[in-house]
């Protein structure tokens, strides 16, 4: 429980932090008033104010905040250094900054993987780098580690010959599997499930990897290119939500995610920073959306701004931000009944 909040925190701080940095650098670069400036939320713990900005720590360390002058029209201290008084342009760079960092981030991190690790690809050995949890085989006692020695009696050499074992397998079939973990040999039986999303048998088991060490020219190359990669696979899956409705119970909520953080975090700090830099992408995707509320929103109503020669009116503007407050509650409150049918009731 103690690694889960501690994992969760980390992975959200991080997010959030990098995300309000980049709002916060671009107004600073484009003579915004920045009038505070925090790593958390809730009541402040420290502060200390450098020029015009108050830098703070506050008690609940979930990602920040910060306090740009002039967000609001009808209450601008700043004059014209508040937001709603600089160019479209200079608001639009502000409002995109922060989807921005979250696309800079997974290239960071990735490059820090791929320089310190390599590169990884599947062994071909028939050793199991993870066990999937509530699958048959963790049920059955199976551990990293572990190499399988044979199926149903059949003799496997590689992960190929094991998982071509499998294919000839029906789901429920209970099947003997004989392993060796460290200098003793065991058996133990496990009875494969039918997954509805990768069309195949599945016991629970992963296989182990191997790294391929890279140079830092080629390690930062590789990182964006795998950035590039994610971003199209997570816009691929979005688009998926509408063409096939029943994708939808795939979508996690924060629940999901603080305990999929958890689990993450059980395998070490790499696969912990892996999996932030993927959450990073899926959160600069979200925001981006033109949804009110969100970045995208705000950039939407900027570009309208441009191509009128004004502001939106009030009214429409607070109109359509209640509509995208409604909506993203609505997908908040349906990723949250998956997270409970997923903890409690599979």
């Amino acid at each position: 429980m103690i690694l889960t909040i501690a994992a969760a925190i980390f992975v959200f701080g991080l997010l959030v932090l990098v995300h309000e940095f980049g709002h916060f650098i671009t107004a600073k670069m484009t003579g915004m008033r920045v009038d505070e400036f925090a790593i958390g939320f809730g009541p402040k713990i420290i502060g200390k104010k450098h020029g015009e900005t108050l830098y703070s720590l506050r008690a609940i360390p979930l990602g920040g905040f910060n306090d740009i002058a002039g967000m609001d029209p009808e209450n601008n201290t700043a004059g014209d250094r508040g937001f709603c008084e600089k160019p479209v342009l200079s608001r639009m760079i502000v409002i995109l900054a922060g989807a921005t960092m979250n696309f800079i981030l997974p290239i960071i991190l990735f490059f820090v993987i791929f320089a310190t690790l390599g590169v990884g690809k599947p062994s071909p050995e028939p050793v199991i780098g993870g066990i999937i949890q509530g699958m048959s085989a963790e049920q059955a006692g199976l551990k990293e580690g572990d190499r399988i020695l044979s199926v149903d009696g059949q003799r496997v050499t590689t992960w190929t010959e094991f998982t071509d074992q499998l294919k000839n397998i029906s789901a429920g079939q209970n099947i003997q599997l004989k392993y060796q973990r460290g200098s003793e040999i065991s058996e133990v039986t496990v009875s494969p499930s039918f997954n509805k999303e990768e069309n195949r048998i599945l016991v629970g088991v992963q296989s182990s990897v191997i790294y391929e060490s890279k140079t830092l020219p080629e390690s930062f190359t590789l990182a964006i290119d795998h950035t590039k990669e994610i971003t199209v696979a997570m816009l691929e899956g979005i688009a998926r939500l509408f063409k096939e409705p029943e994708q939808t119970e795939n979508l996690a909520g924060p629940i999901g995610i603080v305990q999929m953080s958890g689990q993450v975090a059980e395998r070490g700090f790499i696969p912990l920073l892996n999996f932030a830099a993927l959450l990073s992408i899926n959160l600069g995707i979200v925001n981006l959306l033109p949804v009110p509320v969100l970045d995208g929103g705000h950039f939407v109503n900027l570009f309208i701004e441009a191509v009128r020669g004004k502001p939106l009116g009030a009214k429409a503007v607070a109109y359509t931000q209640r509509v995208g407050i409604a909506l993203l509650l609505m997908l908040m409150l349906f990723a949250t009944k998956n997270d409970l049918v997923r903890v409690f009731l599979k």
